[in-house]
């Protein structure tokens, strides 16, 4: 498969007064499309400070970056946005749901944003309801979900709009184990099917569910490691 990634000498640093820290260093990164990747290391290590580059959350970088053949670091903002929007769905560890919108307002928004029209926002949003087995939750508000449930509707959400890529930090950090299962294995569905997933975890038995693991340590990319099978 071809590459859906591709990270050269990406660098992430701020000045401060004994000089410049670096969070970043030197990053050489290809990921295929269809791939599953678990991005790990201890905390500081900048393990979130990359996802936030690859999902064009942050924008002030050095290197080069390509998005699917798109060369991100010579795009305006305007441009990224729309290729983000395009391509990538992003689940935080937090949910980030909007609490004065319904799940089903919640899933609407990502589809609005691409201009669906209405007739095929409501078929789009009906199909994911089902798929994830909410239908029941669709008139309620985030504060009337578990923890579990809004993490389920924040993969939903991520997922409606058919992205080649899904960015997950630390997608089950605020779960319980049953909980965080469930999610993986719903990530590990959408992989089989064809999207690329890329997540930020410190667990290693989520980290499994990927098929290889970039280690983190100081902002450089450290041991390389496939996983079995």
């Amino acid at each position: 498969m071809p590459d859906l990634i591709s990270l050269r000498n990406v660098e992430k640093s701020y000045e401060i007064k004994a000089g410049r820290t670096y969070v970043l260093r030197r990053i050489d990164l290809d990921i295929r499309e269809g791939e599953f990747v678990t991005i790990m290391g201890p905390s500081g290590a900048g393990k979130t400070t990359l996802l936030n580059i690859l999902a064009m959350f942050d924008t002030d970088w050095s290197g080069e970056y390509e998005l699917a053949g798109n060369p991100v670091h010579e795009l305006k903002a305007k441009h990224r946005r729309e290729l983000s929007k395009q391509l990538i769905g992003f689940v935080f560890q937090q949910y980030h749901l909007l609490e004065d919108l319904t799940v089903y307002e919640n899933l609407e928004i990502p589809l609005s944003y691409r201009n669906v029209k209405r007739s095929e926002r409501q078929a789009l949003v009906a199909d994911i309801l089902d798929r994830f087995q909410i239908v029941g939750k669709k008139d309620l508000y985030p504060s009337q979900l578990s923890g579990g449930q809004q993490q389920l509707v924040a993969v939903a959400r991520a997922t409606i709009a058919s992205p080649k890529l899904i960015l997950a930090d630390e997608p089950t950090g605020s779960l319980h184990t049953s909980q965080g299962q469930m999610i993986m294995d719903l990530l590990a569905q959408l992989n089989e099917e064809g999207t690329t997933i890329v997540q930020v975890t410190h667990n290693e038995r989520w980290a499994e569910y990927g098929e290889r693991i970039v280690n983190l340590r100081d902002g450089w990319i450290v041991e390389p490691e496939a996983l079995p099978g």
